[in-house]
Formats: C-alpha cells, sequence, structure tokens
C-alpha cells in the first residue's frame, strides 16, 4: 500500500507501483485539470508539485511517491484565486489552454524559489513546458504580473497590457 496525500487529503493507493502518477490523478482521483501530452516527461503537461517541487507525473510511478505531498492544479487554491492563476486570466494567457495547468504549476513552483524572475529565469524555468499556440509572451508576462502580486503589487491594467501586447505584435485572442 503506498500511502500519500493529494491536494491536502490522505490518500491509499493498493494498485500497481509502476502505475504512472498521472493515471492515478485522473483516472481514480477524477483530477483531470492533470493533463496527458507525451508520456515521456517532454512536454509538461501532466506537471503537478511533489513535496513541492514541479514535477512530471507522466513518468513518475506511484513507488516513488510513497508518503510524499502532492499538489495538482485543483488544489493550488481552493477558488482559483492563486496568484499565478489570476495572473493566467488577467493577462489572457490560454488560447487552446491545454497545456496551462502544467504551465501554471511550473510558474508557481518557481515564484516558490525565486520571489523576482528575470526573463531568462523564466524562460529557463519555463522551458520544458510546450505551448502548441505559443503564448510564451503572455506567459512571462503573467509569471511576472504573478510575482509582482505575490510581492504585495497590484496586477497589470489587463486592458492596457493587451492595448500593448497588441502594438508589440503579441496578438491577444
Amino acid at each position: 500500500m503506498i500511502n500519500i496525500t493529494v491536494n491536502g487529503y490522505p490518500q491509499r493507493y493498493k494498485g500497481d507501483p509502476d502505475m504512472p502518477l498521472l493515471w492515478y490523478l485522473r483516472d481514480m482521483l477524477d483530477l483531470t485539470g492533470t493533463k496527458y501530452g507525451c508520456g515521456m516527461a517532454l512536454c509538461g503537461a501532466c506537471t503537478v508539485h511533489i513535496d513541492g517541487r514541479a514535477q512530471r507525473s507522466c513518468v513518475t510511478p506511484m513507488s516513488a511517491i510513497k508518503g510524499a505531498s502532492v499538489t495538482t492544479i485543483e488544489g493550488l487554491s481552493e477558488n482559483g484565486d492563486h496568484p499565478v492563476q489570476r495572473a493566467w486570466s488577467e493577462q489572457r494567457v490560454p488560447q487552446c489552454g491545454y497545456c496551462q495547468s502544467g504551465q501554471m504549476m511550473q510558474a508557481a513552483s518557481l515564484l516558490k524559489t525565486n520571489k523576482s524572475p528575470s526573463d531568462d529565469d523564466i524562460d529557463a524555468a519555463m522551458s520544458g513546458n510546450i505551448c502548441r499556440c505559443g503564448t510564451y509572451p503572455r506567459i512571462r508576462k503573467a509569471v511576472k504580473a504573478a510575482a509582482r502580486s505575490l510581492a504585495g503589487a497590484d496586477f497589470y491594467d489587463a486592458t492596457s497590457t493587451a492595448q500593448a501586447a497588441t502594438s508589440q505584435g503579441d496578438q491577444i485572442a
């Protein structure tokens, strides 16, 4: 038996210890915010926090997380009001949205360790998360907005940010 905590709730898993965490979360706990993208830890759609660190759930066997604490996008905040989630909305990051839960989990992990990341810091931390729609400029803006929020500053005004982004060639959908 494997005991873990998922989004603050204790869980007991009695199945195949080689089963990927992703499938346990999606199929057994019905936490479908964590997405299957590639199954090889290359795209980042399956990113969750394991003991506070961003990790790919598609290649993490259940046996590797005995006693661990797992946080999914559903557990990032009860009301979807974590600064990263709010920044994603304010900056209008998602297009198709498929990669966004993994992107947000990666960004939240970055901001736990780096309260004021530079563009290079953000690019390095987020480089393993692929966005098919190419919203990378908005992702970077959202990470910076979340960092300011966490530091006590206000978010960008969404209207002026959208106008500025559009004038710089970053089309807002």
